[in-house]
């Protein structure tokens, strides 16, 4: 009988990483943007929220590269510079979305903290915007390719610690 795989993801606001571990050992990490505002679990405060979540849903499987999401669906849009200068406001949310869920009731989940009705998310940026640096709007950002390497390693359900 083989010992059971656990895979979990840890975010470091810090070092702009998002590492995959299996049973506690890096085994993949990946850049990414967290907030420009910085970290916090008030809503409409445009933070990245700290604490224990899951990915609740996975979303846009089998979708094109550059996929474009509104709403957590797909318009049939694809990313391109002319689409960003039709829609210039737009906050682009591509190929793929990971939905997190706070675990943690007053910190991250239920009432005015809650991870999930903020509509957090580890999705897809365009390649113009920069990894690295704190950027978004509260969500994770990644490049696309990384995203979907990403998507199709994880399952719903799965850890994911976000720290200072």
């Amino acid at each position: 009988m083989s010992a059971v795989s656990v895979l979990s993801l840890h975010l470091s606001v810090k070092d702009q990483r998002l590492d995959l571990q299996r049973n506690n050992e890096n085994c993949r990490s990946w850049l990414v943007s967290t907030a420009a505002n910085g970290v916090g679990e008030q809503e409409n405060s445009g933070c990245t929220p700290r604490g224990q979540h899951i990915i609740r849903a996975k979303i846009g499987a089998g979708l094109a590269l550059n996929s474009v999401f509104v709403g957590r669906r797909a318009t049939g849009e694809i990313y391109s510079e002319e689409l960003a200068q039709a829609f210039p406001s737009r906050d682009w949310i591509l190929s793929r979305i990971l939905w997190l869920s706070g675990c943690e009731p007053g910190f991250n989940r239920l009432g005015s903290v809650d991870t999930m009705r903020r509509f957090i998310y580890i999705h897809g940026t365009p390649d113009s915007e920069p990894m690295g640096v704190p950027a978004s709007h509260g969500c994770i950002r990644m490049r696309n390719n990384d995203l979907i390497e990403l998507f199709d390693l994880v399952e719903a359900g799965i850890s994911v610690h976000i720290t200072e």
